[in-house]
């Protein structure tokens, strides 16, 4: 566990924001080993949709689980036959990318911007190849712009989302303290930390009450220095926990298992707020103490890349979701439904409207 300041991230946040000027893309519309999956023995075309995930790996219950998702159904609407390749290191992705450009891949989508550089290189090298880039603008020398014309960034606004889950979690708060922390020091993850805190913030302002916010203060917060669930991020929610908090949101992937488990062992009443995708749906083992998730609609950003490829229609104009173009949300309470005051559900829905009318400001890097 370690501690950081924002003046770390300041050079990671400008790659995505300075991009941001050139303009978002249109919402979509609707929605092992390198090895042949999926598709049928008919197949409409002859294009190859692939996919190369971050360390985390696809059974992360999150964004690499996402992305791939969104591959599937691309694939499988397409009728055709998709790859993916797990990357174990970060030393394995440049190699993996070189791999599914080899193997003749039209479209490549890398998950996660510890891809970026090694997506940049191949796009260079592969101008006749499509590539998906999530997380990162793909924009390494500051410029404003993306470094190579045929890769599509996909980047979330997650601190709309954030801000709604932390409005919720101050109202549910019993103990007046709430908890947030993460894996590495990256934009992409405190992105997550800022929304929530500055939720938690609008709630004390709107009620005038002085709900806290353990592990992150807008400058300085609680990170594992990784993105694997184990002792690091055990020991983080525990320290957080033993603060008195009531509502725990922990931002990296797989470190939401050291978190539960954590909470499991507290014997306390604390809710788990999950990051990414629903964790209620993609881990049922969590459904008793998950209040909602913070929500990056990969899958449905990452289907339209993909098929936009494959037709011809392929615009890497930057995306960037939102809660107006439903890139980003909260997940459905589930079993906390019935826990949570009608009162402050019905004030969560009405923020939203008022920060997709732009009456209610939210800051973030991609802001």
């Amino acid at each position: 566990m370690k501690t950081i300041t924002r003046s770390a991230l300041a050079g990671i946040a400008a790659l995505s924001a300075g991009l941001l000027l050139a303009g978002c893309g249109a919402a979509p519309e609707e929605e092992t080993a390198s090895g042949g999956n999926g598709g049928t023995e008919d197949a409409a075309s002859d294009f190859l949709p692939c996919i190369v995930s971050d360390f985390g790996g696809f059974d992360d219950k999150s964004f690499n689980q996402l992305s791939l998702e969104g591959v599937v159904q691309a694939a499988e609407e397409l009728g055709v036959e998709w790859k993916e390749v797990e990357s174990n290191a970060e030393t394995d992705y440049a190699p993996n990318l070189e791999n599914l450009v080899a193997q003749g891949c039209n479209a490549i989508v890398s998950v996660g911007f510890a891809l970026a550089p090694a997506t940049i290189e191949n796009a260079k090298a592969n101008e006749d190849i499509d590539f998906i880039l999530v997380d990162d603008a793909a924009d390494a020398d500051f410029d404003g712009e993306t470094d190579v014309p045929t890769i599509k960034p996909l980047l979330y606004d997650t601190a709309q989302a954030a801000f709604l889950a932390g409005y919720l979690s101050a109202g549910y708060s019993e103990t007046g303290k709430v908890g947030t922390f993460g894996g590495q020091e990256f934009p992409t993850v405190t992105i997550f930390m800022d929304g929530f805190k500055q939720g938690v913030d609008y709630y004390n302002e709107e009620k005038g009450t002085d709900v806290s916010v353990v592990g992150w203060d807008g400058e300085t917060g609680t990170f594992t220095g990784g993105f694997e669930a184990g002792p690091e991020a055990k020991s983080a929610a525990q320290n957080i926990i033993d603060q008195g908090v009531d509502v725990l949101l922990p931002v990296g992937g797989p470190i939401y298992q050291s978190a539960l488990q954590a909470i499991k062992e507290s014997d306390s009443d604390i809710a788990l707020i999950g990051a990414d995708a629903d964790l209620y749906e993609t881990d049922p083992s969590t459904a008793e103490f998950v209040l909602t998730s913070i929500l990056k609609n990969m899958d449905l950003s990452t289907y339209q890349a993909v098929t936009d490829s494959a037709n011809g229609s392929f615009d890497p104009t930057p995306y960037v979701g939102t809660l107006e173009n439903d890139g980003v949300g909260i997940a459905d309470l589930h079993d906390f439904a019935d826990k949570v005051d009608a009162d402050l559900l019905a004030e969560v829905e009405a923020l939203k409207e008022s920060i997709i009318a732009g009456d209610v400001a939210v800051e973030s890097y991609l802001g």
